[in-house]
């Protein structure tokens, strides 16, 4: 990779997104002797997500604010993607990274696995680097098995531990996203031992014509039985219109005919739970950003 100097990107700025994802389905289908789990899923971004602006320094220093409470900077996924970035392309510039934070941490949107692409893909444009998304994308994946498919910035159909990628076109509706106000550990879904693992693989040809209305998510009965606070936002979601856990949650979604038929749902939320309304996206808004 390029050997770069600290010349011409030393005081432009880039404000991107860093969207949201939902998991429109998600199957486990089996468990690797390395303890990962195999996984079968839609993957969709939303218009809605965290703002990284960045920065560049000449002195080579990456430095993050605000800290995020609990996440100590050599674990922030952002500082790791630009130190692997860094480290990887031979460039000697560095730069300051300002998060704004609007995604809750566990939630099941993605909020660290696409902080951690911005970072890519933006130091890559500030730093005038040129890098193709592949081995940007395998950069990502050494952090985490979600960060791939920001990286690429299209709806996937994914398989193997997330990284086996298929780009697809998805219908996309009005989303509500309810966030119930607890945080989920993913390593405490996954190593529960009621959760199903052995759900029979499908072609994406089939889950495609099945259709949102077969779709569901694996981890979602071991959640609601961990977290008795999902459950009942569950429960409210689903007394109203069809709903799902993303991910391993703890947010939660129902998807909509159109705008007005989601305002309408925010006004009945419950008092103590958080939420929003986004549109679904085929093509990243950080893609689009960036001309990519």
């Amino acid at each position: 990779m390029t050997d770069m100097s600290p010349t011409s990107h030393l005081t432009q700025t880039r404000v991107l997104p860093a969207p949201a994802k939902l998991n429109r389905l998600l199957h486990i289908t089996g468990r690797r002797p390395d303890g990962y789990h195999e996984l079968q899923t839609l993957f969709q971004f939303l218009d809605h997500g965290d703002t990284l602006s960045l920065r560049s320094r000449k002195d080579g220093e990456l430095r993050l604010t605000p800290t995020l409470p609990g996440v100590p900077d050599e674990t922030n996924l952002i500082l790791r993607a630009a130190r692997l970035l860094k480290e990887a392309s031979g460039c000697r510039l560095g730069a300051d990274l300002h998060l704004e934070k609007r995604l809750p941490l566990g939630g099941g949107l993605g909020g660290g696995s696409s902080d951690a692409a911005t970072t890519l893909l933006g130091l890559d444009a500030l730093w005038g680097l040129g890098l193709e998304l592949a081995p940007l994308a395998e950069l990502g994946l050494s952090l985490g098995a979600d960060v791939p498919v920001f990286v690429h910035g299209h709806a996937a159909w994914a398989e193997g531990i997330g990284e086996h990628l298929t780009p697809i076109a998805l219908d996309t509706p009005w989303f509500v996203v309810i966030h119930p106000g607890v945080t989920v550990a993913t390593q405490a879904v996954f190593g529960a031992p009621q959760l199903t693992r052995h759900t029979p693989p499908i072609t994406m040809a089939r889950a495609l014509q099945e259709g949102a209305s077969s779709w569901r998510n694996d981890c979602e009965p071991t959640v609601r039985k961990l977290y008795p606070e999902v459950a009942r936002a569950l429960d409210w979601l689903e007394s109203r219109t069809p709903a799902m856990l993303t991910g391993t949650g703890a947010c939660i979604f129902a998807w909509l005919d159109d705008e007005a038929a989601a305002d309408r749902l925010l006004v009945e939320l419950p008092d103590g739970w958080q939420a929003f309304k986004a549109r679904g996206l085929n093509r990243s808004p950080l893609h689009a950003a960036l001309g990519r």
